[in-house]
């Protein structure tokens, strides 16, 4: 299992740093979109869509896909970016103050169309984000994307070596506060090298990293949560050894987007001033 989820993981980094800088951002939204649309299915099926409901609400999504990437061609890039700091705002909303509750109550949601909008609101910002932070600087996808792959293996590390208190064993029972607290050390470090090693600058990079890992455990809390009221362990098996891409994207579906927005508030504040 192991030697598989290394080999997957390198296939992936492989086809990902490459497409990452070296397409145009069109291009790059294309290709992207294509996950999104791989992730909806997943979705679809967990919440348990019929192969008649998945088939339309892909074909919806694909053409709410095609009609933002005719506006992103249509339009300044930058006025593009700035549209799409509307739908992160409301995503902050959503996890910030309704996730929280979401998952105290554990809510199930059982109208078809409601599970249709949640899906959309979970991937389209991610979606928008990935494109955002690309025409920002290729360099912050990794960077952000990196912080919660820190965080996710610095978790399980510190949660298996020293776990003892459960973090929400009704959602997931292996996740522990000792593994929150390892993440958060692992971020730290991370910021650390940033700060000194690559010229970031900003004592900010810390809280920042902060955040960005605790909407990263929510997302994976969340996903947690619609899986167990599903009854399945991975959201798919299009990863071998991995499970499936909501399996894998779970830390960074409300972090990203968050990020996005964190980054475009510091730097308007920091002109303002």
């Amino acid at each position: 299992m192991l030697k598989t989820r290394i080999i997957t993981a390198l296939v992936l980094v492989a086809g990902f740093i490459p497409a990452l800088f070296k397409l145009p951002d069109n291009y790059w939204a294309f290709c992207m979109l294509v996950v999104t649309l791989l992730a909806l299915r997943e979705w679809a099926s967990m919440v348990g869509f019929n192969k008649t409901q998945i088939y339309g609400y892909l074909a919806i999504s694909i053409l709410v896909g095609l009609f933002v990437l005719a506006r992103m061609q249509n339009n300044n890039l930058h006025h593009f970016f700035y549209q799409s700091l509307l739908i992160f705002s409301a995503t902050t909303f959503f996890w910030t103050l309704i996730v929280p509750i979401w998952l105290a109550k554990q809510f199930r949601l059982n109208n078809h169309i409601a599970k249709a909008l949640l899906g959309w609101l979970l991937m389209l910002p991610l979606w928008l984000a990935l494109i955002c932070a690309k025409i920002v600087d290729p360099m912050l996808v990794l960077v952000l994307l990196a912080t919660i792959w820190i965080a996710d293996s610095a978790a399980y590390f510190a949660g298996k070596n020293f776990g003892k208190y459960k973090l929400a064993p009704n959602i997931s029972p292996g996740k522990t506060w000792e593994g929150v607290l390892g993440a958060l050390i692992g971020v730290s470090l991370f910021g650390a090298i940033l700060h000194l090693g690559f010229g970031v600058g900003t004592l900010a990079i810390f809280p920042a990293l902060w955040i960005i890992t605790g909407f990263g455990v929510i997302g994976d809390l969340f996903e947690s949560m619609i899986k167990r009221q599903a009854g399945i362990k991975d959201s798919g098996d299009l990863l071998p050894g991995h499970g499936g891409i909501l399996d894998r994207i779970d830390g960074i579906i409300p972090s990203l987007p968050i990020a996005i927005l964190l980054i475009y508030v510091y730097n308007y504040i920091t002109v303002a001033s």
